[in-house]
């Protein structure tokens, strides 16, 4: 059986296990996904965090560029360390 479906003869074996314990029933089975369902929810949550994180961070630079009347033109901008830096004359030390 494990060959035709190709699976794990320990996963076959894992899953007879659960039957025998009565593991599969409906309520189990009920809750086992209710967690499932709720680790998920909370990982998004988390990914949805950081994302709002980032862009506030990202919005407050730019407000902040606003501010001091500087607006990026063709520069290459980095949220993290701001605008390319600008060549040095030759005369400096």
């Amino acid at each position: 059986m494990a060959k035709r479906h190709d699976l794990s003869r320990n996963l076959i074996r894992v899953w007879i296990g659960k039957y025998e314990a009565g593991a599969f029933d409906e309520d189990a089975q009920a809750a086992d996904l209710i967690q499932e369902y709720e680790a998920r929810i909370a990982a998004r949550i988390e990914a949805l965090e950081r994302l709002v994180g980032r862009q506030a961070l990202e919005l407050e630079f730019v407000e902040g560029a606003l501010r001091q009347g500087r607006l990026p033109g063709s520069e290459v901008m980095c949220v993290i360390a701001g605008p390319t830096a600008s060549p040095s004359p030759k005369d400096a030390a």
